[in-house]
């Protein structure tokens, strides 16, 4: 069943995305203040993730895909663009091309009229049918359960291995989009000066009693509370552990 919108592991908001200058700026402005400031002792950081699982015990991305391969396309469309604009177009496009075979049969121009709503559409269905025809033609029309495997395929990175192996195959991965990136280098879980020193940081530091949801309530407390703009400090569930100096 495809996956429904999941409340925040601090308090369920309905608030619009910061515009991409201003997630931009504070992602800059955390890296900066990250990296001159100790990280979070391992006891808070246990803390952190107990209080998180408390909250939201399991976790759930807010993109909607029906199978493993559409988790991979949702994803992949999913690239500076938000979920819920990705969900939106995806519900038709999911519906007549379930797998990599139909998706191919579909075609990139059709792909291309049915999501022409997401930015860099035309790139992305380019991609989609890359992608989908790569599957057919080199894994059985299956989604490899293997980072080399997956990102060999067009249109995926890194981040979208990780989310892929996290979601459809239950690896510790750990996806480091803006909202991570800002949540680690703000509250000192993880500083790094890029996503993937915090994401080899989080890897370290993240007990693995909490490594396999640790990459969504990361994300869902980036995007409802701890916002590139302006950051919800009052609801935080994690103000008093938290290492940012500048909290509202």
């Amino acid at each position: 069943m495809p996956r429904r919108q999941t409340p925040s592991p601090a308090q369920p908001v309905t608030i619009a995305a910061a515009k991409p200058r201003a997630k931009a700026k504070a992602n800059v402005a955390a890296a900066k203040a990250g990296a001159g400031r100790a990280a979070l002792r391992p006891n808070a950081i246990e803390e952190i993730f107990h209080r998180f699982a408390q909250a939201l015990p399991e976790p759930k991305g807010e993109l909607e895909y029906l199978n493993d391969f559409t988790l991979l396309v949702a994803v992949v469309l999913s690239a500076q663009a938000t979920d819920s604009g990705v969900n939106k177009a995806t519900g038709a496009l999911f519906a007549a091309a379930p797998t990599p075979a139909a998706m191919v049969a579909l075609g990139e121009d059709r792909v291309r009229e049915m999501i022409k709503t997401i930015g860099l559409f035309r790139t992305k269905a380019r991609n989609v049918v890359a992608l989908s025809q790569a599957l057919v033609d080199q894994h059985d029309g299956q989604v490899p359960a293997d980072r080399e495997a997956l990102e060999a395929l067009p249109g995926v990175g890194r981040k979208t291995a990780n989310v892929v192996l996290n979601i459809a195959f239950g690896h510790t991965t750990i996806a480091v989009d803006t909202h991570i990136f800002r949540v680690a280098n703000r509250t000192g879980l993880a500083p790094g000066k890029d996503p993937l020193a915090v994401e080899r940081g989080l890897e370290r530091v993240v007990p693995p009693a909490y490594a396999l949801h640790a990459h969504h309530w990361l994300i869902l407390h980036g995007r409802y509370v701890c916002k590139a703009a302006r950051p919800d400090c009052p609801a935080c569930r994690i103000r008093d552990l938290c290492l940012f100096e500048d909290k509202t």
